[in-house]
């Protein structure tokens, strides 16, 4: 029996299949065209599509544990659920699902609340899995560098009530623990919820004063107008994500994404390392590390 990685050609996806493989376990990669990305050695392919019920209980079949990560898309919800109806259906007993922090109380954001029914429904359904809750990637940084380095300015409106960002790679990481875990459990586990977060809490100032620190330069923070960030947005970009975007920096800026006492130390006995800091992220960015 093998282990399923839906989301696997994505960043989080990516970094979870080859860290399995590197592990030795049987792994089997979603997508839904063959030969589209190189996978490590030993990693298989599998053509399938979430919202295709057949293909799902095909790809499903022989599969023993299930990572799901759903991408940010408009029928995000409907993916995520009928793929674990199917998980269900099929036997599968562990399972490791990507959610996002604070999605209970980000309720007027659209992604963050369809993470919450599905979190609603493994609790409901008492499935046994592993709820993942990262924060702010710091990967979603590189979509803004080039702006950073040209013009001086930290464009993300992530205001000052304090963003534990983590790095990507810690998020696999922990991932690819619980899935080996639950994997190699002689039986299904209970059901656990993580918060994963990085070791620092940073601010749209705390942030720019890194990038100034590491590029020589001075770069500003570019403030809370969240109203212009969706503007930017929706010039590159569908309107619907782009509004999606403006109301969670809306919700960091009110409550930030911070987690509890404790989960630092948690997360670091985990994955056997210490978190990565963004300071380390930036300077890996801009090749000064």
């Amino acid at each position: 029996m093998s282990i399923l990685v839906i989301g696997a050609t994505g960043t989080i996806g990516s970094l979870v299949t080859q860290g399995l493989a590197n592990a030795g376990a049987e792994v089997k990669a979603l997508v839904r065209q063959a030969g589209k990305r190189e996978f490590a050695a030993g990693v298989s392919e599998v053509v399938a599509d979430l919202t295709d019920v057949a293909s799902m209980r095909q790809a499903l079949a022989s599969v023993r544990t299930l990572f799901l990560l759903n991408a940010v898309t408009p029928d995000e919800v409907t993916q995520a659920l009928i793929t674990l109806n199917l998980a269900q259906e099929a036997g599968i007993e562990r399972i490791v699902y990507l959610s996002v922090i604070h999605a209970d109380k980000f309720t007027n954001v659209p992604h963050f609340t369809g993470k919450y029914t599905v979190e609603r429904m493994i609790e409901s359904l008492d499935l046994p899995a592993t709820i993942l809750r990262p924060a702010y990637f710091m990967q979603n940084e590189l979509m803004v560098r080039q702006t950073i380095q040209d013009y001086g300015v930290y464009p993300m409106p992530i205001g000052s009530a304090g963003v534990a960002m983590i790095d990507a790679r810690d998020i696999a990481d922990v991932a690819v623990a619980q899935l080996l875990q639950r994997d190699r459990a002689p039986a299904a586990q209970e059901r656990v919820t993580l918060e994963l977060v990085g070791p620092q809490v940073l601010t749209g100032e705390s942030v720019a004063k890194i990038w100034s620190a590491v590029l020589g330069r001075e770069v500003v923070y570019g403030g809370d107008d969240v109203a212009a960030f969706e503007g930017q947005l929706a010039a590159y970009g569908p309107a619907w994500l782009a509004y999606d975007m403006r109301l969670m920096m809306a919700g960091i800026q009110r409550y930030g994404m911070q987690a509890g006492a404790g989960s630092v130390e948690r997360i670091e006995a985990l994955i056997g390392h210490p978190l990565r800091r963004y300071e380390d992220f930036v300077r890996e960015v801009v090749g000064k590390n």
